[in-house]
C-alpha cells in the first residue's frame, strides 16, 4: 500500500507531478484540483475494450447537478480553431452558460451534445420550455482509439454527469482523455488548483485540461527542455510509414481544451481575459502552438449566483454582480498559468503506456530518466511530501 500523500497522488494511486519533486509555483488548495473551487464536480465514463476502444466522456459541473440551469459568467479564448466547443457562441453573446460541460473526442461530440440534452430533460424538466445549448469540447484521439466507430453514446454522457462528484479527481487515461497523446508520450487529463488572496478573502482558482498536443521535442519540465533528450521511445513518430491507413499523424498535431474554474467574483470579459492567458501556462511546458491543434479555452466564475439568468418580464428588473477590480486582477492571472503548467505535467505523470487501435503504442512519461534529466540540468527535486509553505498568490 502506497505511503504518498493523498493531494501527491490519484485516486487510484497514480502519482503526480509533485510525487516526483517537481517544482511549481504557488500554492494549491486541499485536491489541488479543479474541484477545490467550492461547488465544482467532476465525472468520467471511460472505455477500454478489446483492441481499438480507448475513449470516454468526462463531464463538469461548475455548480453540480443541482445547479444545472442556473448560469455561471464566462469567456472563452481559441489559440488555434481546429477543434470544437459547441455553445460557444451563445457564450460570446450571454457571457455565461448554465448547462454541464462535456469533454470527449472529436467525432463523439453529437452524442455526448445529446446526452447533455436527455439528462436534462429527464432531470431538469423545467428547463425543457426553453432551449438547451449543451457546452462540448474534444480532442482527437483517433492514434489509439478507432474514432470512427460509434463507441461513445448519448448514455455515456448521461452516465458521466451522474458520476460527477467532488473530492480527489482521478487523471490521465480515464473519461475524454483515455486514448489521448501528449508530447508523444501517453496524455489525456489532468487537473491544479491554486489559492489566491484578495483582501481578507482567499478564493481559488483552477485549471482542467484534456491534453493532446505537442512534439517530443518541444516537452519542458521546470523551465528545462527535456524532450530532446528523450526522443528514444517514440512509437508515434516512426510507426505507419508503409500504410498510409494507420498512418501516425503529423508531428505536433492533436488538441487541448482547457477549463478554468474559479469562485472569485469575476465579470464576462474577466473571464475570457483569463482564458487567454491559458496559453501562457501551456507554453511553460514547450509547446509552440501547432496548424493541426485545436487549442480552445473556456474559463467561468461561480460568484454572483443568481445574477446572469434571463429574464423575460418586469421592466424593473435589474442583475447586480460584484466583482474583482481590474487593477487587482493579475493574481488571477498568475494562478492560471501556473495551474495550467501542472495540470498538464499531472496529465503526462499520471499515466501508463498503452496499446490501441491497429497495434499503436504509446509509451508513459519515464519518470525516473525525466528526475535524472532534470537534475543534471540543476532542479532542485526533492521530493514533495506536503503543500508549499508559502502564502496565497496575493492580490
Amino acid at each position: 500500500m502506497t505511503t504518498t500523500p493523498a493531494h501527491l497522488r490519484t485516486p487510484s494511486g497514480k502519482p503526480r507531478a509533485r510525487a516526483l519533486g517537481i517544482p511549481f509555483d504557488g500554492t494549491p488548495g486541499p485536491a489541488n484540483a479543479i474541484t477545490d473551487v467550492p461547488g465544482v464536480r467532476v465525472g468520467t465514463v471511460t472505455l477500454i475494450e478489446g483492441e481499438d476502444v480507448r475513449t470516454g466522456v468526462t463531464a463538469i459541473l461548475p455548480r453540480g447537478r443541482d445547479g444545472v440551469g442556473v448560469p455561471v459568467a464566462a469567456g472563452l479564448h481559441s489559440l488555434n480553431g481546429n477543434g470544437e466547443l459547441t455553445g460557444s457562441h451563445w457564450i460570446e453573446e450571454a457571457g455565461q452558460f448554465a448547462t454541464p460541460l462535456l469533454i470527449t473526442n472529436t467525432h463523439a461530440v453529437g452524442a455526448a451534445h445529446r446526452g447533455a440534452i436527455d439528462w436534462m430533460v429527464a432531470n431538469r424538466p423545467e428547463l425543457r420550455a426553453g432551449w438547451l445549448l449543451p457546452v462540448v469540447g474534444e480532442t482527437y484521439d483517433g492514434y489509439l482509439n478507432d474514432i470512427l466507430a460509434p463507441r461513445i453514446r448519448p448514455e455515456h454522457a448521461v452516465d458521466a454527469i451522474d458520476a460527477a462528484e467532488a473530492g480527489p479527481v482521478e487523471e490521465g487515461s480515464v473519461g475524454g482523455g483515455t486514448g489521448m497523446n501528449c508530447y508523444a508520450y501517453k496524455g489525456g487529463n489532468g487537473t491544479a488548483s491554486r489559492r489566491v488572496l484578495h483582501g481578507t478573502e482567499t478564493f481559488t482558482l483552477a485549471a482542467f485540461v484534456q491534453a493532446n498536443f505537442g512534439s517530443r521535442h518541444e516537452l519542458t519540465v521546470a523551465g528545462r527542455r527535456v524532450g530532446t533528450s528523450l526522443r528514444a521511445d517514440n512509437p508515434m513518430q516512426q510507426s505507419g510509414q508503409a500504410n498510409a491507413a494507420v498512418a501516425a499523424p503529423p508531428e505536433g498535431s492533436g488538441s487541448v481544451i482547457a477549463v478554468i474554474a474559479t469562485d472569485a467574483p469575476l465579470l464576462p470579459h474577466q473571464c475570457k481575459a483569463l482564458a487567454r492567458r491559458v496559453p501562457l501556462g501551456l507554453a511553460r511546458t514547450g509547446t509552440t502552438g501547432s496548424h493541426f491543434s485545436g487549442d480552445i479555452f473556456l474559463a467561468f466564475s461561480t460568484a454572483n449566483e443568481g445574477a446572469l439568468a434571463s429574464s423575460f418580464g418586469g421592466e424593473d428588473t435589474y442583475d447586480t454582480l460584484r466583482s474583482i477590480p481590474a487593477g487587482r486582477i493579475n493574481p488571477f492571472y498568475d494562478a492560471v498559468v501556473q495551474s495550467v503548467e501542472e495540470a498538464v505535467l499531472n496529465a503526462l505523470v499520471a499515466n501508463e503506456e498503452m496499446t490501441g487501435r491497429a497495434g499503436h503504442r504509446t509509451p508513459a512519461l519515464p519518470h525516473g530518466e525525466l528526475v535524472r534529466l532534470l537534475r543534471e540540468q540543476g532542479v532542485h527535486t526533492a521530493r514533495c511530501d506536503g503543500h508549499p509553505a508559502s502564502r496565497p498568490t496575493s492580490a
